[in-house]
C-alpha cells in the first residue's frame, strides 16, 4: 500500500477515535447520575488510549514506512466490558431519554469503527498493521456488545412499561 494512503487511513482512524472521545465525554458531562456518567467516561478514556496507539503508529510509519510492533493490552481486560450494569443503572436510563439516544448513536459509531478497522486488517499484508487493526476492531466490539445489551434492555423496558406485548 502506498505510504500516503496508509497515513491517510491512520489520520481517519485517529479522527474517528477523537470524535468518539468527544462524544462520550460530552455525554458523561451532561449526565447527572454518577454511575451512568462513569460508563460514558470509561468509554471516553478508552477512546483516548486508542488515539495514543494510532498516533504512535502514525509517527512511526511516517519515519520508517512500516508499522512498529506495539505491546497491545488484552482486550478481555477492557474497562467497559468489566463495568457492572446493575438493574439500578438500567432503571435510571430512560428508554426515550438523552442517555438512550446517546447509546443508539454510540452503537452506530462503534459499528462504523469495527467496519473500518476490520476492513483495513484484511486489506494489509503488514503483520503489525494487521494486528493493530484487529485489536482495535476487537476492542470496539466489546464496546458494541455492552451498548447493544443496554439498548435491548431499554427496548424491553419501554415495551413492558407501555404494554406493547402482543400476549
Amino acid at each position: 500500500m502506498e505510504n500516503k494512503q496508509v497515513l491517510e487511513i491512520l489520520k481517519q482512524a485517529i479522527l474517528l477515535e477523537k470524535r468518539g472521545y468527544a462524544f462520550y465525554s460530552t455525554v458523561a458531562a451532561q449526565t447527572a447520575d454518577p454511575e451512568i456518567k462513569n460508563i460514558f467516561q470509561v468509554m471516553a478514556d478508552e477512546e483516548t488510549l486508542h488515539v495514543k496507539f494510532l498516533s504512535d503508529q502514525f509517527a512511526g510509519y511516517d519515519k520508517t514506512k512500516s508499522f512498529i510492533k506495539v505491546d497491545l493490552p488484552d482486550v478481555t481486560n477492557d474497562n467497559i466490558a468489566n463495568l457492572v450494569l446493575s438493574d439500578d443503572v438500567k432503571k435510571k436510563i430512560s428508554a426515550a431519554g438523552f442517555e438512550a439516544a446517546a447509546i443508539a448513536a454510540a452503537i452506530d459509531m462503534e459499528k462504523r469503527a469495527i467496519e473500518i478497522y476490520s476492513k483495513q486488517a484484511e486489506a494489509t499484508d503488514d503483520t503489525n498493521e494487521k494486528e493493530l487493526y484487529r485489536w482495535l476492531a476487537d476492542w470496539e466490539k466489546t464496546h458494541l456488545k455492552i451498548l447493544n445489551k443496554l439498548d435491548e434492555e431499554l427496548k424491553e423496558k419501554i415495551w413492558f412499561d407501555n404494554q406493547f406485548w402482543p400476549f
